[in-house]
């Protein structure tokens, strides 16, 4: 009697496994999620004091900032948690040899891991934004038309697969580059400005606002939170998703591409 066999079976075993490697290292991890929650305070307090003299500042109201202050914490979790940045070491190491001699595909095993990844991250962070706003009672905007929140859920899973592009491209420095880890730094810290990880980008003088929305970045968190504040007019939303979605295409392309190559390049190191 034949068994059914499950092709996504393998993945989620990889995303099991993810979870149990993440809290083996509950340290590292609680590190982190404190290095996020003073990230946060810290930009927090710095938005109330400027509003205490402000009711409406470079557009926004105090509840309106303050509310892209904490929701990008979240958001951040499901679009920049990513396992990725292993890539570049798996390389160097020799590693992917162990992918293309098994049957599981390199991108789909890092997207389970990614996966993984992001909802560890996403169920601490809004339990420390909950915490945060039991104890501060911040005046925080709710959006309640389903159908913005529909159209801000889809900008969120268009910046998770924009992003894994990048980061994986990123990654991929190490084809080339034995030692990737300072460029593959100072590129996440401008990424992470250029998404709007810091402050609403439409903040900065006309012409940097323009170069960062020539940027596929903005589409990383900046938008998503527009689109929930509800600050992007109904006859520019199907504009501003064709752009992030070519985005995605042209990125996705590019991966393909540079990963081949790579590959070359990797056979014949190793030869």
């Amino acid at each position: 009697m034949s068994t059914y066999y499950n092709p996504l079976r393998k993945y989620l075993r990889v995303i099991s496994g993810s979870w149990a490697e993440f809290t083996a290292y509950r340290l590292n991890f609680v590190l982190w999620r404190v290095r996020m929650v003073m990230q946060i305070l810290v930009v927090y307090f710095l938005w109330w004091a400027i509003f205490s003299s402000h009711t409406v500042l470079f557009g926004y109201t105090q509840s309106m900032m303050l509310t892209y202050v904490l929701l990008s914490s979240i958001i951040r979790s499901i679009v920049l948690g990513t396992r990725t940045d292993e890539v570049g070491d798996v390389i160097n190491e020799g590693n992917l040899s162990n992918f293309l001699v098994r049957p599981i595909n390199f991108f789909r095993y890092y997207m389970a891991r990614d996966l993984a990844d992001k909802a560890l991250n996403v169920l601490f962070a809004v339990a420390e934004i909950a915490l945060l706003i039991v104890l501060l009672h911040p005046p925080v905007f709710l959006q309640a038309d389903i159908g913005i929140l529909f159209l801000s859920s889809i900008a969120v899973v268009m910046g998770m697969t924009l992003y894994f592009c990048v980061s994986m491209l990123l990654g991929f420095l190490g084809f080339w580059i034995p030692d990737f880890w300072a460029p593959r730094f100072l590129l996440f810290i401008i990424i992470e400005f250029f998404a709007g990880g810091f402050f609403p980008l439409d903040i900065l003088p006309e012409p940097f606002f323009a170069v960062a929305r020539s940027l596929p970045f903005s589409y990383l968190l900046y938008f998503p939170l527009k689109v929930y504040l509800g600050q992007v007019p109904p006859g520019s939303i199907v504009l501003e998703f064709g752009v992030g979605l070519l985005w995605v295409s042209v990125l996705c392309a590019a991966l393909g591409i540079v990963w081949r190559k790579g590959l070359r390049a990797y056979a014949a190191e190793r030869r």
